[in-house]
C-alpha cells in the first residue's frame, strides 16, 4: 500500500518525514517518499508563499521533502524567480486578508461604499514591497519599497526588471532590481493583479479584477498599447511558447479566454465546469496543453492548446490557487490555500500523486531551476 505525506515540524526550521498509513485523498491514491524519488529529476526546488503565516516552504523537486522555511514579511502572494536561479522575489503586503466581494447576477463584484476606505485604515503600509531571498543561502535578504499593496509580479528575460501590480492604487511599478528604484508607474486600472511578460519580452500583461480589463503595457516606452475586457475578474495570464495566444481565467464568470496576443482580440470563452473558479493559468512548456487552477471547486482543468477545450479535469486539494509546472513538464504543483499543502500532480497520468504540508494558506508557487 501507499501512503501521504507528511511533515513534522520542531522547529520551524527542521523537519523530519514519516510515512503514515495508506489514505484516498479525493479520490487519488499517494504516493510514498520513497516511490517519488523514482520519478523526479531533481534538479529544482519548489518555493511557496504562505499568505497567513508570512513565510516560504522550499521543496526538494527530487523526492518532495521540505528543506526549509523562510520568513519573508506579511502575507506573501506573488512570487518569482530570477532567470540564473539565484534570487527569489516575492510580493508582501501589509493590507488586511478580506473575503472576496459578494457577486451580483452576472458574476460581476459589488462593492460597497468605503470598502476601500476601511482597508487603508488598517493596512501596514510599512510591510509592503518585494522581499528579496537568496536561494543557495535559503535566506531572506533584504525588502525593496516598490509602491502600495504590491500583489503579483513578473520578470524581464534578462532579469534585471520586475513588473509589478499595486493592487490598492490602480498601478503597475517597473522596478530596477540593481538599483532598487521606481523607474516607472503605469496607471491601469482597479485592483490590478496578475502580471505576465510576453515570450518575446517586448510587452507586460496586466489583469485588473474589478471591472475585468486587461492591459498590454510595452516594455520600450512604457506606454499601454492595448485595452480590451474580458469580464468576470481576471486573475493571470500566460502564453503559449511563440507568443501568438494567451490564455486568461475569469474567476468568477468560471471562463477560460484565448487572446490573440499580436492582434489582442479574444479568440474564444471556453465555459469551464459547474463550480471552478479558475484562478492561476499555466502554459505546459512544449505548449500543447494549458493548466488551470479552480479554486473552490477543488480541480486543475486541462485545455488543448490548440482549440481551447477543456479535455480533462484532475482532483487536487482544497481550493487551490498558485499552480506551477516542472521545467520537464512531468509535474505540476498546486498550492491549496485552506488545507495548507502543495499537490503533486502526475502529468502524464493527469492523477495527484502525493500532498505536501506547506505554512498557512499556501498562496504561489514557483519552479526555481539549480543556479547557473
Amino acid at each position: 500500500m501507499t501512503g501521504i505525506l507528511a511533515v513534522k515540524s520542531n522547529d520551524m526550521k527542521k523537519y523530519s518525514w514519516q510515512i503514515l498509513p495508506a489514505l484516498f485523498v479525493c479520490g487519488a491514491v499517494l504516493v510514498s517518499a520513497a516511490s517519488i524519488k523514482t520519478f523526479a529529476a531533481g534538479d529544482y526546488q519548489i518555493f511557496v508563499s504562505n499568505e497567513k503565516s508570512g513565510d516560504l516552504t522550499i521543496i526538494d523537486g527530487a523526492d518532495n521533502q521540505v528543506l526549509a522555511t523562510i520568513p519573508v514579511g506579511k502575507r506573501p502572494r506573488g512570487i518569482r524567480a530570477s532567470p540564473d536561479g539565484r534570487t527569489v522575489y516575492v510580493a508582501v503586503s501589509g493590507t488586511p486578508i478580506s473575503a472576496p466581494p459578494k457577486l451580483d447576477a452576472k458574476g460581476n463584484p459589488i462593492f460597497n461604499r468605503g470598502d476601500d476606505d476601511d482597508d487603508e485604515a488598517k493596512s501596514d503600509k510599512s510591510a509592503d514591497g518585494i522581499a528579496v531571498v537568496d536561494v543557495a543561502q535559503r535566506k531572506f535578504l533584504r525588502k525593496i519599497l516598490v509602491g502600495s499593496d504590491p500583489e503579483q509580479l513578473a520578470l524581464s528575460a534578462d532579469g534585471k526588471l520586475l513588473f509589478i501590480s499595486n493592487e490598492d492604487v490602480g498601478t503597475a511599478s517597473v522596478l530596477d532590481v540593481v538599483s532598487g528604484k521606481v523607474e516607472h508607474i503605469i496607471p491601469v486600472h482597479k485592483e490590478p493583479e496578475g502580471v505576465a511578460v510576453s515570450p518575446d519580452g517586448k510587452t507586460f500583461f496586466v489583469t485588473c479584477e474589478s471591472d475585468g480589463e486587461i492591459f498590454v503595457v510595452d516594455t520600450t516606452g512604457y506606454k499601454v498599447i492595448a485595452h480590451f475586457n474580458v469580464g468576470g475578474r481576471p486573475r493571470s495570464t500566460d502564453f503559449l511558447p511563440d507568443g501568438s495566444r494567451a490564455f486568461i481565467p475569469s474567476e468568477s464568470a468560471g471562463q477560460l479566454h484565448v487572446i490573440d496576443a499580436v492582434n489582442y482580440k479574444e479568440l474564444k470563452t471556453v465555459v469551464l465546469p459547474q463550480g471552478s473558479r479558475p484562478m492561476c493559468v499555466k502554459v505546459a512548456p512544449n505548449g500543447k496543453k494549458v493548466y488551470a487552477s479552480t479554486g473552490r471547486a477543488g480541480t486543475v482543468c486541462v485545455f488543448d492548446s490548440s482549440s481551447g477545450d477543456v479535455i480533462n479535469t484532475i482532483k487536487v486539494g482544497t481550493r487551490p490557487w498558485g499552480i506551477a509546472i516542472s521545467p520537464d513538464g512531468k509535474y505540476l504543483y498546486a498550492a491549496n490555500g485552506p488545507s495548507d499543502d502543495v499537490s503533486v500532480v502526475d502529468l502524464g497520468t493527469e492523477k495527484e500523486i502525493a500532498r505536501v504540508k506547506a505554512g498557512s494558506s499556501p498562496w504561489g508557487v514557483v519552479i526555481v531551476p539549480q543556479a547557473k
